[in-house]
């Protein structure tokens, strides 16, 4: 009930952000309509607000108009806020606080995202591997199979949508160089050192492979969806330390460069997806063959069986 609870406060601040843009949409196309324009390139800050104020209009039925649209865009702000404020309070006594918190260390990841995709996903360590959450998301690439043949297609957008977008928005943060602001830097302090190694592990590894996707021709939208992608994997990953007792070894379930690896590319020679080459050979070499039934030449073509019971059955 709480997760659900929490997923209505999410999705109502977003409703009210969609009317926020909205508004604003409005307020300036009158601006420029009356040919009134700021210099100022920070909306939202004092100073604009402070310059709304002296706009005057030449007639008076644009001024009503304009009256009424800053009207809007402020009592949208001030529901937004409220919104916010009860939201925050919500996720500090929320069962999953401990791991929105562990995933504000990730670059791109602020409280809005962490939450989102934890409300939406709930707990990220049901699963054993991250490949049923990509699923969830819809972020694999669909497959079309014809006999031996085998082709991908564009992501299945499976799963709530408010996740998806949430992810895509956080991966576009890793097309600069990789770094640790001052902001990141202060929500990183009071998390234990596994966690913040862990956070490190995705500038270094996402932004790295950023730039050679774009320079191979990709689009960059499917490179923003294969970071996606990779960064819900090592969000999976966080949780899992979170959760991992302090006997077990830190890379025991871990995702470590070793045991798992990125997409080599993305769109229709996309890789199958995440897997672990280390344990498809162990199973391999553990795996008993199974007995294959000794064939009937009268059936299969070839020789004919020289067994009496064979025979016998067949007359």
């Amino acid at each position: 009930m709480d997760d659900e609870a929490l997923r209505e406060l999410r999705r109502a601040r977003e409703d009210r952000l969609r009317d926020l843009n909205a508004a604003q949409s409005r307020l300036n196309a009158l601006l420029l309509r009356q040919d009134s324009r700021d210099t100022d390139q920070a909306h939202g800050r004092p100073a604009p607000l402070r310059w709304l104020a002296e706009v005057i209009c030449p007639t008076p039925a644009p001024q009503i108009v304009f009256q009424a649209y800053v009207r809007a865009v402020t009592e949208h702000t001030a529901r937004l806020q409220r919104l916010e404020q009860a939201l925050q309070a919500r996720v500090n006594t929320w069962r999953l606080a401990p791991v929105v918190e562990a995933l504000q260390a990730l670059r791109g990841v602020q409280c809005t995202v962490a939450v989102t995709t934890v409300a939406e996903l709930g707990d990220l360590t049901r699963v054993t591997n991250p490949k049923p959450l990509m699923r969830d998301l819809g972020r694999t690439p669909a497959a079309y199979s014809r006999g031996p043949r085998r082709s991908q297609g564009g992501i299945t957008k499976t799963g709530t949508h408010h996740a998806r977008r949430a992810l895509l928005e956080g991966a576009w943060a890793y097309r600069d160089p990789a770094q640790v602001s001052r902001h990141l830097q202060r929500r990183r302090e009071h998390l234990p050192k596994p966690i913040q190694d862990r956070s490190w592990q995705a500038p270094v590894r996402l932004c790295t492979r950023y730039r050679p996707l774009m320079a191979r021709g990709k689009h960059a939208n499917q490179v923003g969806v294969a970071m996606a992608r990779a960064l819900v994997a090592l969000m999976w990953a966080m949780a899992r330390d979170l959760t991992l007792p302090a006997s077990t070894p830190h890379a025991a379930c871990a995702f470590t460069e070793r045991e798992h690896r990125l997409p080599t590319c993305v769109g229709r020679d996309a890789a199958p997806g995440w897997y672990n080459p280390r344990g498809r050979e162990a199973a391999a070499a553990t795996r008993v063959p199974r007995p294959r039934p000794v064939p009937d030449g009268h059936q299969a073509g070839g020789r004919q069986s020289t067994d009496s019971r064979v025979i016998n059955r067949r007359v």
